[in-house]
């Protein structure tokens, strides 16, 4: 029982990476080995191909936050926050504001 729910597992995993094309032939095949007519071969690559895109816009979520929440551990900054830093030294520039060289005094 528990070697039958393991293969059911990892053939799901499995399909979720597939490409339609991949799907297609493996619903095919399916059906043929469990007698499904047409319609419902039809209906069983549908659901294929649609748990497979769910399946594949989870997983890029979860690698999207879990790139993000490590790159923040890593105090790695954002596009947005070296964005901003670029706009304050532009106008910082911009206002031309001469500077007083300083002078050390002479050590004697």
């Amino acid at each position: 029982m528990f070697e039958e729910l393991k293969k059911s597992i990892d053939k799901g995993i499995e399909y979720a990476f597939m490409t339609t094309e991949k799907l297609t032939k493996a619903a095919k095949e399916l059906a043929k080995e469990n007698n499904l007519t047409k319609e419902e071969a039809k209906k069983l690559l549908d659901l294929l191909v649609k748990k497979s895109e769910e399946t594949k816009k989870t997983l890029e979520v979860n690698f999207q936050e879990l790139v993000k929440t490590t790159l923040h551990k890593m105090n790695v900054p954002t596009k947005e926050e070296i964005r901003k830093l670029e706009e304050r030294i532009k106008k910082l520039e911009a206002k031309k504001v001469p500077v007083k060289p300083v002078r050390k005094p002479l050590k004697k």
